[in-house]
């Protein structure tokens, strides 16, 4: 069966490629595949779309599968020569070289150690091999990437939530940021991690992001609303 955006999808049913160009470049995301030059479906959930010409299946996964291109939130295990080993929530460690930090050579290595928590970025994802995790950008800044030692307080939610958080139309973090100033690093991998200006209101953040799951903008607005204001009075 042809299905269209915003449809429910099975494994097996068939990518409607009619409304789009033919010479267009299609971005293939989680739960697309190509067969014989048709895309099909392999996991059950909805198809969505993204400008310019980015598709994927929104599900519901319990473990994280690497994708190229996603931020993840992982914790150094081990340190294995000049590779680290990464904890990202998959089913294999991903691997972290010292040289994909800003400014790392042989002679000025980055300060990593075992249990740090670091925010980057999946640079290879191949279901053959490990996954390989960059701390930098294409122009080799960190642009918010790296080893994250700020205190704070880090979580596990459901990719779905995590998917939901980074939607622009999500108010979640904006009606959050007129009452707390506060950082965020959220990983695809469906780890969260936040800091606010005291620990009342990092615990704050945490409750309202985990219950926001299945509400929708305006029950999240009401819940940030009470929930801050409670955090006022006990901060």
């Amino acid at each position: 069966m042809k299905v269209c955006v915003g449809q429910v999808t099975l494994p097996g049913d068939e990518f409607d490629m009619s409304p789009l160009e033919s010479n267009k470049k299609i971005v293939v995301g989680p739960g697309l595949a190509e067969f014989e030059g048709m895309i099909k479906i392999i996991k059950p959930g909805i198809l969505r779309y993204r400008e310019p010409a980015t598709y994927w299946i929104d599900s519901h996964q319990k473990r994280y599968v690497a994708n190229k291109g996603d931020l993840v939130v992982g914790i150094v295990t081990q340190k294995v020569g000049d590779i680290f080993r990464v904890d990202i929530g998959s089913s294999e460690q991903a691997s972290l070289s010292y040289l994909s930090f800003e400014g790392a050579t042989k002679r000025n290595r980055p300060d990593v150690k075992i249990g740090d928590i670091v925010y980057a970025n999946v640079l290879v994802a191949n279901k053959d091999m490990e996954a390989e995790l960059v701390c930098i950008d294409s122009d080799g800044h960190s642009n918010g990437l790296g080893v994250i030692r700020s205190g704070g307080f880090l979580f596990q939610s459901s990719l779905h939530l995590v998917r939901k958080l980074l939607n622009p139309n999500c108010v979640l973090q904006k009606t959050l940021g007129k009452t707390f100033e506060f950082e965020t690093a959220i990983g695809m991998n469906g780890r969260i991690w936040v800091r606010a200006q005291s620990d009342i209101q990092t615990i704050t953040m945490a409750n309202a992001i985990l219950a926001s799951e299945h509400m929708n903008n305006v029950q999240i607005e009401t819940m940030c609303k009470k929930l801050c204001k409670v955090a006022s009075k006990m901060d």
